[in-house]
């Protein structure tokens, strides 16, 4: 491919989301001349499996049901990044997003194929550069002081293989309490359409699996990060803090860091916004 080829930017989701959530921004980055390809990790979009009971009324055995995703490995994950990361090789500039969650997959496909990437952007995203698990942040006070969602859980995350939540939940103060966390910036009135979208589980070895970084592949990478000023899901505090630590063990290439207003989800309420915040507009 010649030089003169657009960026291409390679987006991965967070917890219990898909490449779907990322319509609306892809739309945004076509519009400025960029190219993207939206990644679905293993278990995630079509292909995601919820437990039998999920859809019928009352949701038997939801609480309890181990999970399809109980034996999938954060390696899996990782590894359907660095193939969607090798399917677009030979563009001039590739750059590789990560959301929440999907930081854990994105930085250790990084670490496995660093020729692959020329820059990782950090939305509201977890960077296991200065603790080698998500849970080691979920667990700090910078996280546990003020974020939202601590009973949205369901069931035992260990006992069921993964990280359970409730989209079509019938309790209303349990929907709120969804949208607060994850998606505050969405009108009540609009919310019932994202949260229908998501799937109930998250495979429990992305937040539990320790992720080791290094300064000769990971960290030899450009990185940008983009703060989300008033999330409830990924606290700035939590955000400044894995930004603080990762350039701390990874010195050479320190975080360009550039906040953007609202919550957690700026593709659901604000996608022309994060597309010129990704292209550097």
């Amino acid at each position: 491919m010649n030089n003169d080829q657009p960026t291409m930017y390679v987006l991965v989701h967070g917890a219990w989301h898909s490449s779907w959530q990322w319509a609306s921004t892809q739309r945004a980055l076509a519009g400025l001349g960029a190219l993207s390809l939206a990644v679905d990790l293993p278990g995630h979009g079509f292909d995601a499996p919820v437990p039998s009971g999920y859809h019928d009324p009352g949701q038997p055995g939801f609480a309890t049901e181990k999970s399809a995703l109980a034996g999938l490995t954060l390696e899996e994950c990782a590894g359907a990044v660095v193939s969607a990361l090798r399917a677009v090789r030979g563009h001039r500039r590739v750059v590789l997003v990560s959301h929440s969650a999907g930081g854990v997959s994105a930085s250790l496909a990084a670490e496995r194929a660093p020729e692959l990437v020329d820059e990782l952007v950090y939305l509201a995203s977890v960077v296991p550069a200065g603790r080698p698990r998500f849970a080691d942040y979920m667990a700090a006070p910078e996280q546990t002081a003020t974020a939202r969602g601590r009973g949205l859980m369901v069931g035992d995350p260990e006992a069921i293989g993964a990280f359970r939540v409730n989209p079509l939940s019938t309790d209303p103060e349990y929907a709120e309490e969804l949208r607060l966390t994850y998606y505050q910036d969405v009108p009540a009135g609009s919310f019932a359409r994202w949260r229908h979208a998501l799937s109930p589980d998250l495979p429990f070895a992305i937040p539990t699996t320790p992720v080791a970084l290094t300064r000769e592949r990971w960290g030899r990478i450009p990185r940008t990060y983009l703060r989300c000023a008033e999330d409830h899901a990924l606290t700035p505090a939590m955000q400044d803090l894995m930004i603080a630590e990762a350039d701390a063990a990874m010195p050479d290439h320190p975080f360009a860091v550039r906040t953007l207003p609202g919550g957690h989800a700026p593709f659901a309420i604000r996608p022309a916004e994060l597309a010129a915040a990704l292209v550097g507009d």
